[in-house]
């Protein structure tokens, strides 16, 4: 499942079928692992968001996400969220993507996680511009224990370029 799916989607209180708000982001550290998710509903100046932890999420569907409870939603400090996913001060949406010989291979556009509620990052799919994407796609580049997350870019082995797959392909593995 990729992350850009879920932005949009609902949250549900499970314990009272109460909305509590829907998905604009997700959190996660330098080792490839989801943390939780960001709800919406952040003030203009406020430095606060509302999250949910990875481990209070009960269920997640393409219509809906379930969590524990509405006591599971805290307000975290935006400047604590080491790496999110589509915005803050280090999200992943974008980054570039770089070979330990310095070879580009492309922006990341989405990330695929484990479909059974797991918190593993599998891979990242990487657009190399517009035009690339009509001609040839959009690829798939599975996940490496050497991947490291930079401040201003991904850093991967120098081999990476041969995992490289049509990220169509890899939806079936």
């Amino acid at each position: 499942m990729k992350l850009q799916e879920m932005i949009g989607l609902a949250v549900f209180d499970i314990e009272e079928g109460k909305k509590i708000g829907k998905i604009c982001d997700f959190t996660l550290t330098t080792d490839w692992q989801l943390t939780g998710i960001e709800l919406d509903g952040r003030g203009f100046f406020s430095k606060q968001v509302k999250t949910v932890s990875w481990e209070d999420i009960l269920a997640y569907g393409n219509d809906a996400v379930m969590i524990r409870n509405k006591q599971a939603v805290r307000k975290t400090d935006a400047d604590n969220i080491k790496y999110n996913y589509l915005k803050g001060h280090h999200k992943l949406r974008d980054m570039t993507v770089i070979t330990q010989e310095g070879l580009q291979l492309g922006r990341i556009t989405d990330v695929y996680f484990d479909q059974k509620m797991g918190k593993n990052i599998l891979g990242l799919e990487i657009s190399d511009g517009f035009v690339m994407d009509l001609m040839e796609g959009r690829k798939w580049l599975p996940r490496t224990d050497e991947m490291k997350i930079g401040e201003h870019t991904v850093v991967v082995p120098t081999a990476s370029e041969q995992h490289l797959v049509d990220a169509i392909h890899s939806v079936n593995g």
